[in-house]
């Protein structure tokens, strides 16, 4: 990974990482002994990118544990990716695995205790801090990505969305590209460097690792809320009363001659019974008349089963079976 910024460098021998070391003297220096092959290692590059990117202060070092064997052994690295700080040629603190969090912390929390001499971090502001709490609480389900479930302006924010929609999660979405502040507030908020974010009732889930480990293991659909099918919701409305009238408008205002005249003969029987009003919605409206095979409104329900239309109403009516009919007994 060729990288273009003057504060993530690649060292390829122990002359080299000892120049380093002197060179960078009382600032930071995180030093990531990785493999090539070994796909965390490449993770990790990425967060220390983004880190390079939010702390110019500090020198990143990337290592290949088994070309510079001489410094991997002084420093006892047994294993890939391991992280170590310096400060003034002295280890100060060392990190193990992949953990985007703690390294993120440690990098922010070393930085600045060496930045106090060179005035220091703001602290961020708390308004900005209120404003990231209401956005992650926004919804049960919140994504932070490049561009949006319709347009994903990255290939991991991409593969997120396909992996919500595939798992049938309900979410919201925050297109960070559009709200710089947000973008590197969040960061710090979380300590988590990089993008897509999902977060669950107002905690962080993770990015897009996490969420396809949680999709492979089956766990994703008990972290995440599922989205409420239509049919689901359909459902749940014909059932909401055992005797359920599916109009246009409703029981004080009938917003058709049929929806009218139904409510004049329901109203004749006693039997008590609940309106739904279908021009307030039309996504039912809709998903109704192809989930009963019914076309036409109003539609009536008795304990979730369609009786039909007015005409079919009239009809029981008169031969006596309405009353029978609305108490389920027929």
């Amino acid at each position: 990974m060729s990288t273009s910024m003057a504060n993530f460098v690649e060292v390829t021998s122990s002359q080299q990482f000892e120049d380093l070391l002197k060179k960078t003297g009382k600032s930071l220096t995180v030093v990531h002994f990785s493999a090539a092959w070994a796909p965390q290692c490449t993770q990790m590059n990425d967060v220390m990118a983004e880190l390079a990117k939010d702390q110019p202060q500090v020198t990143f070092i990337k290592l290949e544990a088994e070309a510079v064997p001489e410094v991997s052994e002084k420093y006892e690295i047994s294993s890939v990716p391991t992280f170590l700080f310096f400060k003034s040629c002295e280890k100060i603190d060392r990190l193990d695995g992949a953990h985007a969090p703690e390294l993120t912390k440690k990098v922010q929390r070393l930085a600045s205790s060496a930045a106090v001499l060179a005035g220091g971090a703001e602290p961020p502001k708390e308004a900005l801090n209120e404003r990231l709490k209401k956005l992650i609480n926004a919804a049960p389900c919140m994504l932070f990505m490049k561009g949006s479930p319709q347009e994903p302006r990255c290939g991991f924010s991409r593969q997120i969305v396909q992996i919500l929609k595939d798992h049938s999660i309900q979410y919201s979405s925050f297109d960070i590209l559009s709200d710089e502040e947000v973008r590197q507030g969040l960061k710090t908020y979380s300590n988590w460097p990089t993008y897509p974010q999902v977060y669950v009732n107002g905690e962080l889930v993770g990015g897009l690792d996490i969420v396809k480990e949680l999709a492979e293991s089956g766990e994703l659909e008990n972290t995440c809320p599922k989205a409420v099918t239509l049919e689901h919701r359909l459902k749940s409305i014909i059932n909401r009363s055992s005797v359920m009238l599916f109009m246009k408008g409703n029981k004080e205002v009938a917003k058709c001659g049929f929806s009218r005249q139904i409510i004049e003969v329901m109203n004749s029987t006693g039997v008590d019974y609940d309106t739904f009003d279908i021009l307030q919605d039309e996504e039912v409206r809709q998903g109704l008349k192809t989930y009963s095979n019914w076309p036409t409104y109003p539609q009536l329900y008795v304990k979730g089963e369609l009786i039909g239309g007015l005409d079919i109403v009239k009809e029981l009516k008169e031969s006596g079976e309405l009353q029978s009919v609305l108490k389920g007994e027929s």
